[in-house]
């Protein structure tokens, strides 16, 4: 029970996370467009009722995200966004009313398969909590700094794959640190109430980082294509999340004999990604 409940929630936010991602795409696409990064783009996409919807479903989102990481690893929770890229391109066929291809199931197949592998076989556990400062700080200065890196890097390039790679993994590096942080933020809430919530520096930090992906978000969107941004976004968030929850969370996953099942889930989702990168953009 302890397992399925973080689970639910994860799948939960999931869900409205691609809905999220589909809708503030269609919303991204109907804006004027800009080959530099343009803090401006969010007053044009709040003025789109379909962006708007996104908000409303990254809400909900976030609600499910707290409830899965109050009752869960964050190293179980985040990996479980991966699921993100087939729902959002199916999601995305919807909207284009354009049925994807076997080859296309047949990735989305191997990117769920090669989860649920992968998980079985690393069994996350452990759910602390509470994490000191001195081990905060070196993570927010390390992610921050990947954060600037990778957003340059991408604003160097034209619009295209490439771009939309770099500022998807800005995005996803966000999201990662955010559930960190939210993670902490709740367990102030539950220790503290409202009062410990709204005093503790884990809540400014989640608003911080969360402002940051919004923003990255929308550029990235505009950046390239959604089969792009989409896999480099939610690969990297699953992956960083899994990071953290072992070195800033001190959750345990298995070694030994179990790396074989591990790498074969990964290497299918690897695929998977791979098949579904190269398809043409649905929305």
């Amino acid at each position: 029970m302890g397992f399925v409940v973080p689970v639910v929630f994860a799948l939960f936010a999931a869900c409205s996370n691609a809905l999220a991602t589909v809708l503030q795409r269609r919303a991204a696409l109907t804006v004027p467009q800009s080959s530099g990064f343009r803090p401006g783009l969010f007053l044009d996409l709040v003025r789109q009722p379909v962006w708007l919807f996104g908000i409303l479903a990254v809400i909900a989102a976030g609600a499910g995200q707290a409830a899965a990481l109050a009752t869960g690893a964050l190293a179980l929770v985040q990996p479980l966004f991966v699921l993100e890229l087939p729902l959002a391109l199916l999601i995305a066929s919807l909207f284009a009313r354009r049925p994807l291809p076997g080859a296309q199931w047949a990735a989305v197949a191997g990117v769920v398969g090669g989860l649920g592998v992968a998980l079985a076989a690393l069994s996350p556990t452990g759910n602390r909590t509470d994490v000191p400062l001195d081990r905060w700080i070196p993570t927010l200065v390390a992610g921050g700094g990947a954060v600037l890196a990778l957003t340059a890097a991408g604003l160097r390039r034209p619009p295209g794959r490439i771009r939309a790679v770099c500022l998807g993994l800005a995005t996803a590096l966000c999201y990662a640190l955010t559930a960190a942080l939210m993670k902490s933020a709740v367990h102030d809430f539950d220790e503290g109430g409202w009062e410990a919530f709204l005093t503790g520096w884990p809540t400014y930090g989640m608003v911080v980082t969360g402002i940051s992906a919004l923003l990255l978000f929308g550029n990235a969107m505009q950046g390239g294509p959604l089969v792009a941004s989409q896999p480099a976004l939610t690969l990297g968030d699953a992956c960083t999340g899994l990071l953290l929850g072992v070195l800033l969370y001190e959750e345990q996953v298995r070694g030994g004999w179990w790396l074989v099942p591990q790498l074969a889930g990964v290497a299918l989702v690897a695929a998977g990604v791979l098949v579904l990168a190269r398809t043409d953009d649905p929305v």
